[in-house]
């Protein structure tokens, strides 16, 4: 008997695997894992789709994408219900696209209230995706908040990857998320799940960063990622060139350490399907 994950990873996808990156804290690095995350599996031969999914845009910033140029996004995707071939676009990092995301979105949320379907706007769009060939991965950037825009995210998404910034409260802001992902699974997608939590902006010169990545790990166990991302001045200094930090300095540890997480989320993927190389 087949395995739903193995219809969707081995050769011949038959969907995407969808991947929401989310927590509702701000600043813990959500956004910059999304970037380097899709850009080290595109460039492991994946096909990867990044949809903005926050109101701030920053993905699309973060990829050199400039406001003049997002008017075809995921605002229309979501109010407009637009193809998502009508408003992806390829990025300069080969296999890597995008669905952009403006300040129109932020309207979204009061506009889709009161339609049908509002929480299954962006699962609709990609289970009606037409794209030729599909996408291996499709990443949603999701907004810092736990609104409808979040829940678009959660509701389409086959597991959720959880950044977890190394500092005093982030352990305490994770369980609002986990217990959101638990009522999204009881009443909106119940095959969601927790894919692992990725332990940023750690610093090993800091006492503190090691003791919220022992507790987490102690907690959570191997759901915890064993790549960590370190607060990496390369890291922060690339959105601010449009580019992910793999091609503004690839030799950087903040670079490294993504090229890593893709490997390990690729055969954390294989393993869950039975298909360990």
């Amino acid at each position: 008997m087949s395995h739903p994950i193995a219809d969707q990873i081995a050769g011949g996808a038959v969907r995407p695997r969808v991947l929401a990156i989310a927590n509702q804290k701000g600043g813990v690095g959500k956004t910059t894992t999304a970037i380097n995350l899709a850009t080290a599996l595109a460039a492991r031969g994946e096909r990867v789709l990044l949809i903005d999914l926050d109101p701030q845009g920053n993905a699309s910033t973060g990829l050199g994408l400039s406001r003049t140029e997002r008017r075809n996004g995921t605002y229309r995707l979501l109010a407009e219900q637009l193809d998502v071939t009508a408003v992806q676009r390829p990025t300069f990092v080969p296999n890597l696209w995008l669905i952009p995301s403006g300040p129109d979105l932020a309207g979204a949320e009061i506009e889709l209230v009161g339609e049908d379907r509002r929480e299954f706007r962006l699962r609709d769009a990609l289970q009606h995706d037409q794209s030729t060939p599909q996408p291996s991965y499709v990443l949603i950037d999701c907004p810092p908040s736990l609104g409808l825009l979040t829940l678009n995210g959660l509701t389409a998404a086959d597991a959720v990857l959880v950044p977890l910034q190394c500092e005093f409260f982030a352990l305490e802001g994770i369980s609002q998320l986990l217990h959101t992902i638990d009522l999204v699974k009881r009443a909106l997608n119940p095959a969601l799940r927790l894919q692992g939590i990725v332990l940023t902006m750690y610093d090993r010169r800091n006492n503190l960063s090691e003791q919220v990545a022992a507790d987490a790990r102690g907690f959570f166990g191997d759901q915890v990622y064993e790549t960590v991302i370190p607060r990496n001045v390369r890291i922060s200094e690339a959105p601010s060139h449009g580019k992910p930090v793999l091609l503004y300095d690839f030799r950087s540890p903040g670079a490294q350490a993504y090229v890593q997480l893709a490997s390990e989320l690729l055969r954390r993927e294989r393993e869950l399907a039975g298909l360990a190389a």
